[in-house]
């Protein structure tokens, strides 16, 4: 297979273009090198911690570098393990593709494992990885470049069940929350999945489109392939992007929201955020106008849409404080509100069992 050619999704019959998922494919050898700043690979942790079971180790090049908590290999020991891919879970200031990783990636292709980034500078322009990946039979998948095959969207209605996770702003949850309400419907033996909108999200699910790539025309029809007809109990739990406030953000936001055609959503929010993050000038919307309005543009291709709850991070308030917080705002608007990493998101899923 061509290193830049990205693997079809079988996915479901009735819509050829669902073949513009990306797939990946495991189990993952982790690449970290000489990352010791834990905010720098935010990506490989997040992968390691919700998606343990699709990890097979670490790629570090010395004991001082970021440690995820998976077992330290080398190429040659990973690939001997039936490593599938070498996942990039490190970013560097600027975008930038170190000497170093250039040198394991071309390592990994050349033994026939796939390379899986989501940096700024795609790593299929580089000539001599491009070459190795060509020659060992792997695949290059620059996680934050969209499929081009991508239709634009139709508004028909689809089987089987969506929970969107939407904002009041970027950056504060959206994809935590829907990882967690996944993971308690399928302990409560509920058919959930994970859709994944964004690079990182797509690289802990395995799949995915990364939505804020996506030309305009066609954010819809993407966002619809995402999440396509399902058996009728089952539930896709998509995650959200942006937000509809936001004042650079908010047509990825509205896009995603339209083609999710979601049956319920949940807001998310950070406690203590008054204003959009990077954008000072801006307050944030309140709460009560994020559910009204996502609401009012739902209802446009779902009429029964509903908001089923408030989920809260709460990493940047009192512990003292975070109880009476979330009580407050659930009274307010009559919603469970939880902090999904601490809490779990049961009492969500108990609204989306009542509908």
């Amino acid at each position: 297979m061509p290193a830049s050619k990205i693997q079809s999704n079988s996915g479901n019959a009735s819509n050829s273009s669902t073949a513009s998922v990306l797939m990946l494919k495991p189990p993952y050898l982790i690449y970290v090198g000489d990352e010791t700043r834990a905010t720098y690979a935010k990506t490989g942790a997040g992968i390691a911690y919700w998606r343990k079971d699709m990890c097979l180790g670490q790629f570090r090049n010395d004991t001082s570098a970021v440690d995820l908590g998976l077992p330290d290999l080398t190429i040659e020991e990973a690939v001997a393990q039936g490593a599938g891919s070498l996942v990039v879970g490190t970013a560097q200031i600027g975008g930038g593709i170190s000497e170093a990783l250039l040198q394991v990636a071309t390592e990994a292709a050349s033994n026939g494992m796939d390379i899986v980034a989501g940096l700024h500078s795609p790593l299929s322009s580089i000539e001599p990885l491009a070459k190795a990946a060509a020659e060992g039979g792997a695949r290059i998948i620059d996680v934050r470049i969209p499929p081009k095959d991508l239709p634009i969207g139709t508004g028909q209605k689809r089987s089987g069940k969506r929970v969107l996770t939407v904002g009041t702003d970027c950056a504060l949850g959206k994809k935590y929350t829907a990882l967690q309400m996944q993971k308690d419907m399928q302990a409560r033996g509920l058919k959930a999945t994970f859709r994944a909108s964004g690079q990182t999200g797509i690289m802990i699910a395995g799949s995915g489109i990364p939505i804020d790539a996506v030309v305009s025309d066609f954010l819809v029809g993407a966002a619809e392939l995402l999440s396509p007809q399902n058996d009728a109990d089952h539930w896709d739990v998509i995650e959200g992007q942006g937000a509809i406030f936001h004042p650079a953000y908010a047509p990825v936001s509205h896009g995603l929201l339209l083609g999710s055609q979601p049956d319920a959503i949940v807001v998310c929010h950070e406690a203590n955020r008054t204003h959009v993050s990077g954008w000072s000038d801006f307050e944030l919307p309140s709460i009560e106008n994020v559910i009204a309005r996502n609401l009012e543009l739902a209802r446009r291709v779902n009429p029964k849409a509903i908001c089923v709850g408030i989920s809260i991070n709460t990493s940047k308030l009192p512990a003292e404080q975070r109880e009476d917080y979330l009580k407050s705002l659930s009274d307010q608007y009559d919603l469970p509100c939880v902090d999904p990493i601490i809490d779990g998101t049961d009492p969500l899923i108990d609204r989306l069992q009542m509908m």
